[in-house]
């Protein structure tokens, strides 16, 4: 559905039809869409510029689109390492077939509910756990990704989970679907319940994203909508969306919060 509204070929009839429903609830969702991907561009560069990041694990990648996260890493460092992980096979599928021919990535199998087997499987400690003598920081990556997780699966203990794998000095990156219509909320999480056999979570309160960073150092500027975090460009700023947006930013991991591996 993601890269059906990205104009990308990446999509079969029933996302198409998904997101024509969608539309009708939601009708700037292509633009909410756009600003993800735009978001996921700046952050990630922000991240491999600034902060020298060159190990990414991607939480939830979803299919292959444009400007994937590796491409604009390697961009800024060419010796850039991403994993990307999701437990879709038709994701692995495509995804695989796309980054064999680059070794500093990898396309793993991997549910997020469960962070311990992700750290544990071999492209993940080969590219982005084992390097002890990498001096730079890692970035841990939930673009989008932990509406999918139900409430009793705890999205938040996942995120607290996944950081007792990283190191001072670390970051990570959530962004998430919220409204502040809850007539909204309730009518877009039936519909990807619906379309998704109930293997959704759901559209969320701005300060329920708040809670998913306890425990980091949210950095400058702050917890916002994607579309303020760091603008490129006056045009995309104006492209918002309207009915629900993501909302979140970047944090690190204190020296008092993390747990190393």
């Amino acid at each position: 559905m993601y890269d059906w509204l990205l104009d990308g070929t990446f999509n079969y009839e029933a996302d198409r039809a998904a997101c024509r429903e969608l539309l009708k609830r939601a009708p700037t969702t292509k633009a909410l869409a756009r600003n993800n991907r735009w978001f996921l561009e700046r952050v990630v560069h922000t991240l491999a510029d600034e902060y020298q990041v060159r190990r990414f694990l991607d939480f939830g990648s979803g299919l292959p689109t444009q400007n994937n996260v590796h491409q604009v890493a390697q961009t800024v460092a060419p010796d850039a390492r991403v994993v990307y992980v999701d437990n879709d096979p038709v994701v692995r599928g495509h995804g695989r077939s796309l980054l064999d021919a680059n070794a500093n990535t990898a396309m793993v199998a991997g549910d997020m509910r469960d962070p311990d087997a992700i750290f544990a499987a071999p492209e993940v400690r080969r590219l982005f756990t084992d390097d002890q003598s990498a001096t730079m920081p890692r970035a841990a990556l939930f673009i989008s990704v932990l509406h999918c997780i139900k409430d009793v699966e705890d999205p938040a203990g996942i995120v607290r989970q996944v950081t007792s794998h990283l190191s001072p000095g670390d970051y990570v990156v959530i962004c998430h679907l919220v409204s502040d219509d809850r007539e909204l909320r309730d009518s877009v999480t039936d519909l990807m319940q619906q379309e998704t056999n109930n293997n959704w979570g759901r559209v969320r309160e701005q300060h329920e994203v708040e809670d998913l960073f306890e425990g980091l150092q949210v950095l400058s500027p702050g917890l916002v909508d994607i579309t303020d975090w760091r603008p490129d460009s006056d045009l995309r700023q104006h492209q918002r969306s309207i009915e629900w947006y993501d909302y979140g930013g970047l944090a690190q991991v204190p020296a008092s919060e993390a747990i190393s591996p």
